[in-house]
């Protein structure tokens, strides 16, 4: 084996797997599961990574989540209510209700096998071509107090059930997101800095707030096989500065005058603040600047109205502006897209649960009726004809945004 095949074969062992993209073109992901879903954060922070960070604008996204449902619950709305929107990706988050509050049962572990079967397979046979299946989260090892388990039994028992979500993923030929770990091992390093109280699954010890579901989102993403390069930027100190793909860059001698089409994740503060126990921003998030030319040991690097010193070794190797900067000129376009995207999601939840579910009801009367099915299938076009403006109005949110970077060398 020579020096090359060595090395190769290192790296293949320390790098971070990128999972295979489950986006193809023109996807449509519907975001699927119970009470934490239909809270619509993680599923909003999704849909905002996809359409502003991925520099794509040919993906759609539904929201579809249910409070109190178990796999067996969408099981029994899964053709009738998906197909108002006909996915071609779908992610799932089940788990949290199909435990039943209580310390692990290999009864527990059969019946959400057997259900989270049905799903997957139920997927497939309406023609979702990408799934992701997620683990469930976890619960509050603090505040958690509901049904007979302590937080420790409630988390082992997740984690049974995290176990075969990632059985039926490699059976299913499935991706795999492991939501569960990427929570624990954050609330873990989240409680030990900041203390005990430091809630990253809500107050209520289940339903997170920002914080959490930014780690929920973070596996999803991962799932979907996001590799995380927002983009990289050059800067010469002595020539022209370049950029990569979704970023076009003029500008020479420590100023690059930018026009993105990718932009970095904001992060609201709550959320800014959980990035320091997990990988959100190495792995999710890297908007990297790179310096060349660079003569005296430090530089002042300017962007939008902040100003932060490096050392020549840091810009040199590259610096990540999305967590080094905590406001970019990014954000008030981006927590403009995040409005219009959280006005959508919030239609799509009445929509489902106050309408196109309860047309399930009248099946039977569907077929022998050929006018009374042709009205509910007038009403599915009215909803989603409001749905898809919607949508138009948040991809119209897309614009291209134009920001400068300067650095200045420091003696």
């Amino acid at each position: 084996m020579n020096r090359f095949t060595l090395l190769l074969a290192h790296l293949a062992l320390t790098l971070p797997a990128i999972a295979e993209s489950q986006l193809p073109p023109n996807a449509r992901v519907a975001i699927i599961g119970d009470s934490i879903t239909e809270q619509k954060l993680y599923s909003r922070f999704i849909e905002t990574y996809l359409l502003a960070c991925t520099g794509r604008k040919d993906i759609k996204c539904f929201q579809f989540g249910w409070g109190g449902e178990t796999a067996q619950g969408f099981s029994a709305r899964l053709e009738n209510d998906l197909s108002v929107f006909n996915p071609t990706v779908a992610t799932t988050c089940y788990g949290m209700n199909d435990g039943r509050y209580v310390p692990y049962d290999p009864s527990i572990g059969a019946n959400y096998e057997k259900w989270m079967r049905v799903v997957l397979e139920g997927l497939k046979k309406v023609g979702v071509t990408n799934i992701v299946a997620g683990s469930p989260g976890a619960v509050d090892t603090r505040w958690f107090v509901k049904g007979g388990a302590t937080a420790d039994q409630y988390n082992d028992n997740l984690a049974h059930l995290r176990d075969i979500d990632k059985k039926l993923a490699a059976e299913y030929h499935t991706a795999f997101a492991e939501v569960h770990d990427e929570m624990i091992k954050a609330m873990a390093a989240a409680k030990a800095k900041l203390g005990v109280d430091y809630d990253v699954c809500g107050r209520d010890g289940v339903h997170p707030g920002p914080n959490g579901h930014l780690l929920m989102a973070a596996a999803f993403l991962k799932g979907l096989g996001l590799d995380g390069n927002i983009g990289d930027i050059t800067v010469d100190l002595k020539g022209a500065s370049a950029g990569s793909e979704g970023h076009a860059v003029t500008g020479s001698n420590g100023i690059a005058e930018i026009t993105s089409t990718k932009w970095p994740f904001f992060l609201e503060p709550e959320m800014r603040k959980i990035t320091a126990f997990c990988k959100f921003n190495d792995e999710l998030n890297r908007y990297t600047l790179r310096v060349k030319n660079l003569d005296t040991a430090k530089a002042k690097v300017t962007w939008g109205t902040e100003v932060k010193e490096f050392t020549k070794e840091q810009l040199t190797a590259g610096i990540n502006l999305a967590a080094e900067f905590d406001k970019s000129p990014l954000d008030a376009p981006f927590i403009q897209l995040v409005i219009t995207v959280n006005n959508k999601q919030a239609y799509e939840t009445p929509m489902i649960k106050g309408m196109v579910t309860n047309f399930r009801n009248f099946a039977n009367d569907a077929k022998a009726d050929p006018e009374f099915a042709a009205a509910l299938n007038t009403l599915k076009q009215k909803m989603m004809a409001k749905q898809e403006k919607l949508d138009a109005e948040a991809h119209a949110k897309l614009v291209p945004v134009k920001h400068t970077i300067k650095v200045e060398s420091l003696n």
